[in-house]
């Protein structure tokens, strides 16, 4: 088993390769009306769940950055420190652009706020459970993220399904969730995380996302059942989970984290980063070239 935790404190904790940087970048991107309302293979149900999802995010996003700074004292490794740092910032930064993605979606009719105090009121009691538990939560979490971001980068069609005014968040994002998919990880292995925490709390965290997601996904359609189509739902349904489909055709990764000598980074991706890095920079907004030092509290 990857053990990085020892009596003395002294050992290597981090495991993300050297040639990965985790540093948060803003983008400044916005939402207008040429964004089509089904920005996602032009289907009712897909662009619904992501809206969905990306709901999730700011809440989500806070949540999983209060479980990591809840540890930061316990990390002995420099790399280790300097990449949660990195961490909070990039979350925060993925905060950000989904606050202004998720008003987008809330022009156009959604329950956003409502889906928000709702997710809120979940997480708060999530809070109430120990903190090294809430950092299993962001582990299993995390690993969720990791895979959808590999699955984004790795397949051209899931990209190119996606409108080209959506299409460079999603990809930015992707592209920052493999660089820090091991820094909460690594800081639960260092402070003494089990196998039967992490594993506990991957079935537990996979069941909240799923009833969660598929709650706010109806709920969007239910506000937008006037263009409800049989066809167009179960195209959608197919594209998610038939055969190949963007979802389930990541089970196998999922699994992959119940072994017991499990790591983020036994699939290293890194090649990835560095190919679609060097593409998202042309939609930086000028006034973020330099970068953005404010990150979540």
């Amino acid at each position: 088993m990857l053990t990085t935790a020892h009596a003395n404190g002294q050992a290597k904790a981090s495991h993300t390769p050297d040639n990965v940087a985790i540093k948060p970048q803003r983008m400044g991107f916005e939402f207008d009306e040429k964004v089509p309302r089904y920005w996602l293979d032009n289907n009712y149900l897909i662009s619904h769940t992501m809206n969905a999802l990306s709901v999730l995010f700011p809440e989500g996003e806070q949540f999983f950055v209060d479980s990591v700074r809840a540890f930061r004292d316990q990390i002995n490794d420099p790399k280790l420190k300097a990449e949660v740092r990195g961490f909070i910032g990039q979350e925060a930064m993925h905060s950000l652009e989904h606050i202004t993605m998720n008003q987008h979606v809330r022009d156009q009719g959604m329950p956003v706020e409502e889906m928000e105090k709702d997710l809120k009121v979940i997480l708060d009691l999530a809070r109430k459970l120990p903190k090294r538990h809430q950092l299993a939560v962001t582990c299993a979490l995390e690993h969720i993220t990791a895979m959808m971001a590999d699955m984004l980068l790795e397949r051209d069609d899931v990209r190119e399904d996606m409108h080209e005014t959506m299409r460079p968040l999603w990809v930015w994002h992707a592209i920052e969730e493999t660089e820090h998919k091991a820094v909460a990880y690594d800081v639960f292995q260092q402070v003494g995380g089990t196998y039967a925490e992490r594993a506990f709390y991957q079935l537990f965290a996979t069941a909240a996302l799923g009833v969660v997601a598929t709650w706010f996904t109806g709920r969007m359609v239910m506000k937008d059942r006037k263009h409800f189509s049989v066809k167009g739902a179960a195209k959608g349904m197919w594209r998610m989970w038939g055969k190949d489909g963007a979802f389930s055709s990541l089970i196998p990764a999922w699994a992959e984290y119940f072994k017991p000598d499990f790591h983020p980074w036994d699939k290293d991706n890194s090649e990835l980063i560095g190919r679609f890095k060097a593409q998202i920079q042309q939609y930086i907004a000028p006034q973020y070239k330099s970068g953005n030092r404010r990150t979540l509290q």
